[in-house]
């Protein structure tokens, strides 16, 4: 069986994972590929820092210039962290002749456009299936299988380590920061998991995903994001009295008033596959225009899932399929200038609305009245006796509301909350029926 020579740049997590799949799975490769991926390099930063991996004796190194140089390394899996390094490190390799698999979605994310432009220019190819949803296939689906298609919208759970979090928080009753203690612990989290927990990592997924899907060409930063880092354990509890689950959603639809982008923690009625998603799954639901729904679940977080994924690029990348998708879609090259962005005022939805208000007749026909005069109708109400009566006693108000616009919300909600009747703690949520 002839060998091609492959190499990975960033020995982490993931790095770990690549390297043992192609050290203790060759015959997997081999059969795959038509070829076995022979793992000739492993470059890191630091020699001296364990491994969990073993990797043979002359593969690890921590000078780049030994894959640069290396004329038989054909494809480089690229699995360093970070934007700026990573970004000067791919370009080099790109212009040293070597075709790229990355699962930095926050390089993807930030610059795309002018690594596929450069790769488009040199003759080479960059896969990046595991910089979104970790094991789902979702890249390889959007730019292969449903090419036949305008999809029409995407909706999904693209953060598996939120998605862990507010699991452990629901089912087990967790408060927010255990949960996320265990979420490290099993390797789903970072020591610093900002960008999982306030949207970001979601938003950067869900830019790239919707340039590939629409053609929208715009900074993740510009998505409109809400995290879980402020999701309070109360909203669980009153969204499955309601018959939802909340989930951090990361949505692209097209309407009819442009392309509408978000990320934010959203109620999801308890029966529909994404309200189902537990643990560190992701799931998405893409519509097309033939095909209709389709939904892609697994996990989103991990070392094997991701890792997986990245040696399914290597293969695809060894036997061609990867240059042929690259050179046909052109993929972040382009850009389609007939998408136009749905303002975030305008896209319209259901809300859940959460306010802790003095328990006094009066306060209901206030709220209910500001409302109105937003353009918003109410769909049920739900308030409970207080756990103290008295003059000073207070409850939660919980709204559900029918469609609106996200800017009257934010109106009503700005109004409603300077009422004297209302205290502070108060929530939106969106809807996903």
């Amino acid at each position: 069986m002839p060998k091609t020579k492959v190499a990975i740049v960033g020995v982490g997590t993931v790095g770990a994972g690549v390297a043992r799949i192609l050290l203790d799975h060759g015959d997997r490769t081999a059969k795959n590929a038509g070829a076995t991926l022979w793992l000739e390099k492993a470059v890191v930063r630091d020699l001296s820092r364990d491994r969990d991996c073993q990797l043979p004796d002359g593969v690890l190194t921590d000078d780049l210039n030994e894959i640069i140089n290396d004329p038989e390394i054909k494809v480089v899996a690229q699995l360093m962290g970070g934007v700026d390094e990573a970004r000067t490190t791919m370009l080099r390799l790109l212009e040293a002749g070597k075709d790229i698999v990355t699962a930095n979605k926050a390089l993807v994310a930030e610059h795309g456009p002018e690594l596929f432009s450069r790769a488009h220019e040199l003759g080479r190819s960059i896969a990046f299936d595991a910089a979104v949803a970790g094991g789902i296939p979702i890249i390889t689906n959007l730019t292969q299988c449903l090419t036949a298609n305008q999809v029409t919208s995407l909706v999904g759970i693209l953060n598996g380590t939120s998605n862990f979090i507010v699991s452990k928080m629901e089912e087990d009753g967790n408060d927010y920061n255990d949960a996320v203690r265990e979420a490290q612990v099993r390797g789903y989290a970072e020591a610093d998991p900002t960008m999982d927990v306030d949207g970001s990592d979601a938003a950067q997924k869900l830019a790239i995903l919707a340039h590939i899907a629409f053609g929208a060409s715009i900074d993740w930063k510009e998505i409109p994001r809400v995290g879980i880092d402020s999701l309070d354990p109360i909203d669980l509890q009153f969204a499955k009295e309601l018959g939802y689950r909340v989930k951090l959603l990361a949505v692209a639809r097209m309407t009819d008033n442009g392309l509408e982008l978000h990320v934010s923690p959203t109620l999801v009625k308890i029966g529909r596959p994404l309200a189902e998603v537990r643990g560190a799954y992701n799931a998405i639901k893409v519509t097309g225009d033939q095909v209709g729904d389709l939904l892609y679940h697994g996990l989103g977080a991990g070392q094997k899932p991701t890792a997986s994924s990245v040696v399914a690029d290597m293969i695809d990348t060894a036997v061609g399929r990867t240059e042929l998708t690259f050179r046909t879609l052109k993929l972040f090259s382009s850009h389609n200038p007939d998408v136009a962005l749905c303002p975030p005022a305008d896209i319209i939805g259901r809300y859940y609305f959460r306010f802790l208000v003095d328990d006094r007749p009066g306060v209901m026909a206030e709220i209910a009245a500001i409302l109105g005069t937003h353009n918003i109708s109410i769909a049920s109400v739900i308030q409970h006796a207080p756990d103290v009566e008295g003059d000073n006693a207070v409850v939660s108000l919980i709204i559900m509301t029918h469609t609106a616009t996200d800017g009257d919300a934010d109106a009503a909600l700005d109004e409603i909350v300077r009422l004297e009747s209302v205290r502070a703690g108060n929530r939106k949520l969106r809807v996903q029926d």
